[in-house]
């Protein structure tokens, strides 16, 4: 496990810090692969027919760090792989600029192919960093698709803890929404 640790890259880049590709790239890279697999997730111009201006990023660092690394060892615990790159953007990241990028390697295409899609899923669905899109007349905080789909799952897994879902008092949990909980955990 500790091999794998030291084989991932996990780095959430405070404001106004872009995206540097090629680092993630470089890190990723080795002779013994032949594939490496990457997503940029970038701010489009529009959305649901509003202009976009930018995106803005908050998160909870120490959590969001927690989960991305709960997330690489799921993956390594279903494929083959060798390194792990995972960086995010906070603050402001204008149109045509990069948010979130992965890179993973592995000696196939395949495994390196499907880790990256789940990858990119989990670090939406579940890891604390909130986004707020800004348009030119106005500006709201979105969740994203994929945590929305999993909002009403029953001891969700979450950065490797249950989060208990059940009436009572709202609690901010780790998986960026508000969730009922009976007791703290």
């Amino acid at each position: 496990m500790a091999a794998d640790e030291e084989r991932n890259l996990i780095e959430i880049l405070e404001e106004n810090i872009p995206i540097d590709i090629n680092k993630y790239m470089s890190y990723v890279q080795s002779p013994q692969c032949g594939a490496v697999s990457t997503f940029a997730g970038t701010t489009r111009d529009t959305f649901q027919g509003e202009t976009v201006l930018e995106l803005r990023y908050e998160a909870y660092v120490p959590m969001a760090i927690k989960c991305i690394k709960s997330i690489c060892s799921w993956a390594r615990s279903s494929w083959n792989l060798d390194s792990i790159a995972v960086a995010h953007r906070l603050g402001p990241v204008p149109v045509g600029e990069t948010s979130v990028f992965i890179a993973i390697s592995s000696v196939h295409r395949a495994d390196s192919l499907d880790a990256c899609k789940f990858m990119i899923d989990e670090v939406k669905a579940s890891v604390p960093i909130w986004k707020k899109e800004v348009y030119t007349n106005g500006e709201v905080w979105k969740e994203n698709s994929e945590f929305m789909e999993r909002r009403d799952d029953i001891g969700r897994v979450c950065c490797g803890e249950k989060v208990m879902v059940k009436e009572g008092r709202e609690k901010k949990g780790c998986c960026s929404g508000k969730v009922k909980i009976i007791d703290e955990i």
